[in-house]
């Protein structure tokens, strides 16, 4: 099965990152993509003291009427620091017929480098880079020196190839005004924050007194 992942906070979970699964699934000819809630993500601080426990449970309930689309608490389940190689390793280890698929934004493929045992990361993974509409730029000027040498140009694909077989794949998604920080802004002020929250994460949100 080829199986999109899509981590992050999700504090909370928005519109933004339902579109982004959408375009991704289709670009890449997925047939599911699987939300991972980071547990204690190590390059942000984790804003509002919300819980592992609350943020997975928004997920569940923003994605509940979308077969297509799954919950995965690994990294809640393994604790720690969420360093994305040991996600993918462990998936790897647990799903050895699938085949996977990492989503980023391009903000964060440029800090790569920074990453814990990045060049791991293709060992387990295509990693599938989102860019906006008018990115004209080849994501191989982003690779870091000490692993460019291990990519060609594979014409067939036309993507980038790494030597371990998984590709970097290029996907242009329309991006949507919407970000959990301005989202958490507004809860605070008390503010309506519907078309940019599904209404049943909104609703979980006003249950448990989130963000106020």
């Amino acid at each position: 099965m080829r199986i999109g992942l899509l981590g992050g906070t999700f504090n909370p979970i928005h519109f933004g990152h339902l579109h982004i699964a959408e375009e991704v699934m289709a670009g890449c000819r997925l047939e599911q993509v699987w939300f991972i809630p980071s547990c204690h993500p190590p390059h942000k601080t984790l804003a509002g003291e919300v819980s592992f426990a609350h943020r997975l449970a928004m997920v569940k309930a923003a994605i509940a009427d979308c077969p297509q689309f799954k919950v995965c608490d690994i990294e809640g389940r393994r604790g720690g620091t969420s360093y994305s190689v040991e996600t993918l390793e462990q998936l790897h280890e647990l799903y050895p017929e699938d085949e996977f698929f990492f989503i980023m934004g391009l903000d964060s493929f440029q800090e790569i480098g920074l990453w814990k045992d990045y060049p791991r990361l293709f060992e387990f993974a295509h990693i599938v880079v989102t860019a906006r509409p008018g990115f004209s730029g080849s994501l191989r000027e982003f690779l870091p020196v000490a692993i460019a040498d291990r990519f060609c140009y594979d014409s067939d694909s036309q993507k980038l190839r790494c030597d371990t077989g998984f590709s970097l794949i290029q996907v242009t998604h329309t991006c949507r005004d919407v970000s959990s920080t301005d989202i958490r802004l507004q809860l605070s002020l008390r503010q309506n924050v519907e078309g940019r929250v599904p209404s049943t994460v909104i609703e979980y949100i006003k249950r448990h007194q989130l963000y106020h």
